[in-house]
C-alpha cells in the first residue's frame, strides 16, 4: 500500500511539473507589460520549488524544463513563439532551467537524508524493544516469534520461520557483516535481492549455533546493507536469548 501511495504521488508530481508553470505563465500574460521578465521568473521557480518538494527527481526536472518553455513562450518577445530575440531573455530562460534542477537536486537529498534519518531511528527502536524483551521474563519462544515478525518487512520478506536445526549444505546466507553468501559467493543483493528460494540467518552466541531462521525472499528486491545488519543483530538476540535459556534450564 505504501508503495502504491509513492507511486501515486509521484505521478501526480509529474503531472503538475506539465500543468503547474503552463498555468502560472498563462497567468502572468495580462500582466507582462509592466511586471518584470526577472519577477515572472521567480514566480516560476517558486513553482518548481513546490514541485520539486513535492516529488522526485523526475517532476523537478520537468517542471524546470516546463518553466523555461513556458517562461519563452509566454513572456519573451516575440510573445507565443519558442523564440527569443532578446540575450538578457535568453540568460533568464536558461537561469529558470538551471536554478530549477538545482533546487530538484537539494530537494532530492534533503528527502534521501530524512529517510534515512527515520529508519536508523526505526531499526534503534526496533533493536532497543527486542533487547528489553529479551532481558525481561519473556521466554526464547517469544523472543522468536517478535523477530519473525520484524525480519519479514525488514528484509521484504514473503515469509520467515524458525528451525532448531542448520541445513546441510547451507542455504544462502546472511553474515554478521551483512553480506549474503551464496554457493560461495558474495551475492548482490543490493541489486537484486536475496537469493531464494530460501535463505538463512544463523543464530549464534558466541560462536555457537543455536538455529537459524528460514528466509523465503520477494523475488528480485533490492535489500539495503544497514537493513541486513540490523537483522543480524535481532537474530542475535534470541541466540543470546537461547543460550541463556539453555543454561538456566
Amino acid at each position: 500500500m505504501r508503495e502504491m501511495l509513492q507511486t501515486y504521488r509521484q505521478r501526480v508530481a509529474v503531472l503538475l511539473a506539465l500543468v503547474v508553470p503552463f498555468g502560472v505563465a498563462a497567468v502572468l500574460v495580462p500582466f507582462r507589460g509592466n511586471f518584470t521578465n526577472t519577477a515572472a521568473a521567480l514566480v516560476l521557480v517558486a513553482s518548481v520549488v513546490a514541485i520539486a518538494v513535492l516529488g522526485s527527481r523526475v517532476s523537478g526536472v520537468a517542471a524546470s524544463i516546463s518553466s523555461a518553455l513556458w517562461f519563452d513562450f509566454f513572456l519573451t518577445r516575440p510573445y507565443e513563439r519558442f523564440n527569443i530575440s532578446h540575450r538578457p531573455d535568453l540568460e533568464t530562460t536558461i537561469a529558470i532551467f538551471v536554478v530549477g534542477v538545482i533546487v530538484t537536486e537539494l530537494a532530492a537529498r534533503s528527502r534521501r537524508h530524512s529517510r534515512v534519518s527515520d529508519e536508523e531511528s526505526t531499526y534503534v527502536s526496533m533493536i532497543r524493544d527486542l533487547t528489553d524483551l529479551a532481558a525481561g521474563s519473556s521466554r526464547s519462544a517469544v523472543v522468536i516469534e517478535s523477530v519473525e515478525r520484524s525480519l519479514v518487512p525488514l528484509l521484504d520478506l514473503r515469509a520467515c520461520r524458525f528451525d532448531a536445526t542448520l541445513a546441510n549444505p547451507p542455504l544462502a546466507r546472511i553474515i554478521s557483516s551483512g553480506a549474503v553468501i551464496h554457493v560461495g559467493l558474495d551475492w548482490p543483493v543490493s541489486d537484486i535481492g536475496i537469493p531464494g528460494p530460501a535463505a538463512e540467518i544463523v543464530a549464534e552466541w558466541r560462536g555457537r549455533a543455536l538455529g537459524r531462521f528460514v528466509l523465503t525472499p520477494s523475488t528480485g528486491q533490492p535489500v539495503s546493507l544497514e537493513r541486513r545488519v540490523v537483522a543480524v543483530l535481532l537474530v542475535n538476540v534470541v541466540g543470546a536469548s537461547l543460550a541463556t535459556e539453555t543454561r538456566v534450564a
